[in-house]
């Protein structure tokens, strides 16, 4: 592999390639192609919820930010780790994620239950529910309501075909309270009502 300090290519099916930039701590990876309308900074996870690529990229403990371009993606990492084993793999990552239909950025939509009264953490549940979880419990006929937010305890009503199921327990452990615990980290459990 060539140094870092020129320009390194590495090509995927997509024509995705990455070159080091002056900070040596981000690297830059271009799509060849356009992937947004629009450029989104990433400095941490909590930042990610419109942006199910940059929520990917932050799922590896060395991810330090991500900014996303209309046709470039940049990664910082964490010092103790080297783009020498990091950009061909990652590379790779991103291209699959484009190729494969995922959405890079999603609109997010205000939940129908918001009201005005609610603290600014209630809102950010009742948007992670509305973008990231509803949609997906949905494909398998369920739905999941925001019930309260208590002392760091978020209580949610599983519907459809999430009440009852065998596995939702594990959907509400392993899933959603993962997910709404790295998004908004005051939280201490999600509990269903």
């Amino acid at each position: 592999m060539t140094s870092l300090t020129h320009l390194i290519k590495f090509q995927t099916l997509m024509n995705v390639t990455f070159e080091a930039t002056p900070n040596p701590a981000t690297m830059k990876f271009n799509f060849g192609q356009k992937i947004s309308d629009q450029s989104f900074d990433f400095p941490n996870v909590e930042s990610t919820e419109k942006s199910p690529l940059a929520a990917k990229i932050f799922g590896f403990p060395w991810t330090a930010g991500v900014y996303l371009g209309e046709d470039f993606v940049t990664v910082t990492k964490q010092d103790w780790v080297d783009w020498d084993i990091l950009a061909t793999p990652l590379a790779g990552l991103l291209g699959e994620h484009v190729e494969s239909g995922q959405p890079v950025l999603i609109t997010l939509q205000t939940s129908p239950d918001d009201n005005e009264q609610d603290s600014d953490t209630v809102k950010q549940i009742k948007r992670i529910l509305q973008n990231e979880i509803k949609p997906v419990v949905a494909l398998d006929g369920g739905d999941i309501v925001f019930a309260k937010y208590e002392n760091h305890i978020l209580y949610l009503r599983m519907q459809g075909s999430c009440a009852g199921c065998p596995s939702s327990q594990a959907t509400l452990k392993d899933g959603i309270e993962v997910r709404m615990k790295e998004l908004i980290p005051e939280i201490k459990e999600v509990v269903s009502i």
